[in-house]
């Protein structure tokens, strides 16, 4: 009995901490494309407008668009989700070489 108490102990630390990184992983990959979608929007390959399509890409790799600013043809974004109570968020930011 004693050992599985400390199994479940084990696991009830380890699996929240792994649920996060993997959100973690998620969250970044999803500012990244949503910088750069919208970073190509800003500078015209794309039309619109560079925050609603960084939302748009945001959301479709499982996050929500939490910020986004654009400065000219430079684009920040700021993704975030939801884990376990805590909010697991990820800042990017794309735009031309200077």
């Amino acid at each position: 009995i004693g050992l599985v108490a400390g199994i479940v102990s084990l696991l009830s630390l380890v699996l929240p901490l792994s649920l996060a990184i993997a959100a973690r992983h998620t969250v970044t990959a999803a500012a990244d494309a949503g910088a750069l979608a919208a970073a190509d929007t800003a500078i015209g390959i794309h039309a619109g407008f560079p925050c609603e399509r960084a939302a748009h890409v945001v959301e479709a790799n499982g996050a929500s668009l939490a910020e986004c600013t654009v400065d000219g043809l430079v684009v920040t974004v700021e993704a975030a989700r939801a884990v376990i109570g805590l909010t697991v968020s990820a800042r990017a930011t794309a735009g031309p070489a200077r």
